[in-house]
């Protein structure tokens, strides 16, 4: 049980780190009353670039059972959203006279979600 945990660590260890210096800059901003939305920007910026919302997807896949549940739970509503926000920026544009670009973006964004399922089933088959 240990080595697992050895392992782990060693090769997640930068996700790790950048996850305990995020949740170390939050509490030392609320401890000096920085701004939340200042704050809120240099999280969400330093998580992007170092990917560690991936990290901690990752993390959360490691836990035995309610790993695999949990992501899917997280994941699945964000490509909802991200279709339905593509449907009202469309109806905003189609009303400004873009309805062309609309229909390319539309595509792509179609082409985008059924290459993510057709990746997810091969992932399952392989």
């Amino acid at each position: 049980m240990l080595m697992r945990i050895k392992d782990i660590f060693e090769s997640n260890w930068k996700s790790i780190v950048f996850i305990l210096a995020t949740v170390a800059f939050v509490l030392l901003g609320l401890q000096f009353h920085w701004d939340k939305k200042l704050m809120a920007g240099l999280v969400v910026l330093v998580g992007i670039l170092s990917n560690a919302f991936a990290g901690v997807v990752a993390l959360l896949g490691l836990i035995p059972f309610l790993g695999p549940l949990l992501i899917k739970v997280l994941s699945i509503p964000f490509f909802w959203i991200l279709n339905a926000l593509g449907y009202f920026v469309s109806i905003f544009f189609v009303r400004k006279g873009y309805g062309t670009q609309v229909v390319n973006s539309r595509v792509l964004t179609i082409v985008l979600l059924v290459g993510v399922v057709i990746g997810y089933i091969l992932g399952k088959l392989i």
